[in-house]
């Protein structure tokens, strides 16, 4: 079982490769892509895509064996990662 840390560290990946895929004009990523760079095993990958599905960052077309076929942001993902892209930014002037 993975731990709490381990969880919100893959749902942070997905979302960050996610995010830069969007910025090089690929709005979808197959899931087969998304595990294989980020190095995760099919249940945890499948686990961190349902979780940021519910909270409506992202959307998934499902396998039938229920592991992700096609990935994308959605508008609220998009303005997710912004927010936290200008958080990370150091202060104008420093």
């Amino acid at each position: 079982m993975t731990t709490l840390r381990e969880r919100k560290t893959y749902r942070k990946a997905v979302l960050q490769s996610l995010y830069g895929a969007v910025e090089r004009n690929r709005p979808e990523v197959s899931g087969a892509t998304l595990r294989d760079e980020l190095n995760l095993p099919d249940e945890d990958l499948s686990a961190a895509c349902a979780y940021l599905a519910g909270e409506g960052l992202i959307t998934v077309d499902w396998t039938s064996h229920k592991t992700p076929a096609m990935v994308s942001l959605t508008h609220e993902g998009i303005r997710f990662m912004e927010e936290e892209e200008e958080s990370d930014a150091p202060p104008q002037g420093a």
